[in-house]
């Protein structure tokens, strides 16, 4: 393999671990065409935790 090779080779590696960088939940998708790769896809996902019917209209229940 030639130098050149090599260092794009390396460029790709740095660039998926930069795309996973920080990644909590989502994807990181590699495209390859004719034995190179062509494209790096990242799609992220921010979850945001869902609030329970009755905190979020203060209704309460009693139960004597």
């Amino acid at each position: 393999m030639s130098k050149k090779a090599e260092d794009q080779n390396q460029e790709l590696v740095v660039r998926i671990l930069r795309a996973l960088e920080g990644l909590e939940f989502g994807s990181v998708q590699i495209v390859v065409h004719d034995s190179q790769v062509i494209q790096i896809d990242r799609t992220e996902k921010h979850r945001f935790p869902l609030e329970k019917a009755q905190a979020k209209t203060g209704n309460t229940t009693r139960i004597s």
